[in-house]
């Protein structure tokens, strides 16, 4: 079973997966402010965080997690970021209980951009002789410019235990699979909602029929000014935009 954080104790649950190299605790602001009208269920990915580690990192197999977590909740809501919304996909692919999905950025196809460099660069520290995060954070500058990027990688390093809460080794392993999406027979007929940031390459036009054969009741929308990680750069926006469709008729 996956580990899960929850917020708030009362309303239709919203059950929220993350993206490679993330965490529940990552979705810790948008959830207590969703959880003002339903119950928050945050996962940690097999892999991440304080979730199981396993040598099997297919989608099928993070579908059947997500699966797992659902099937208690009732009638509830899926929302998934980039590799938790492919996750998320394949579970309402497969049949998972849900009344509406949210795939944040994300589309159900192969892409080319492999995340292995941040493996390297994750595993190029030396964490047995750093004390403090800002120690980590100058160890990552040589390998990944971007403060943001860091930060977010950061996040996932356990100063005092001296150790990555990534199965680092699985991830590089399986990184084929998590930048693909396996071929599917089926449509979710599930109301689906694919929320992108306008800045970002992640969900092509070419993407579209992909999406409308697999999921006929898609609707589309884009938060301005926002890229990939669409939810840390316009969380206003992109929590009032899945309330409205959470809570349209």
């Amino acid at each position: 079973m996956l580990n899960v954080i929850e917020h708030g104790a009362s309303g239709r649950p919203l059950v929220i997966a993350h993206g490679l190299f993330g965490s529940g605790r990552n979705w810790g602001v948008i959830a207590k402010r969703l959880s003002a009208t339903r119950r928050v269920i945050c996962v940690d990915m097999r892999n991440h965080a304080g979730s199981f580690w396993s040598d099997e990192m297919t989608y099928e197999a993070m579908a059947a997690d997500l699966t797992e977590v659902l099937e208690p909740q009732g009638d509830a809501d899926l929302l998934g970021h980039s590799m938790g919304g492919k996750a998320s996909m394949m579970a309402a692919l497969q049949g998972a209980p849900m009344r509406r999905l949210i795939v944040a950025d994300i589309a159900p196809v192969t892409y080319t951009h492999t995340q292995t460099p941040l493996i390297d660069a994750m595993e190029a520290i030396d964490i047995s002789s750093v004390e403090t995060r800002g120690e980590a954070d100058a160890a990552l500058v040589a390998q990944v410019e971007d403060p943001g990027i860091r930060a977010f990688l950061l996040q996932s390093l356990d100063i005092k235990a001296k150790a990555w809460k990534l199965n680092l080794n699985a991830l590089r392993a399986n990184m084929n699979a998590i930048i693909g999406f396996p071929e599917v027979a089926g449509q979710c007929e599930k109301p689906t909602f694919f929320l992108s940031g306008a800045a970002s390459d992640y969900v092509q036009p070419d993407a579209r029929p992909v999406i409308k054969t697999l999921f006929p009741k898609a609707r589309f929308a884009k938060l301005n000014g926002a890229g990939h990680w669409l939810h840390a750069e316009k969380p206003r926006e992109f929590e009032a935009a899945v309330a409205a469709f959470l809570d349209a008729p």
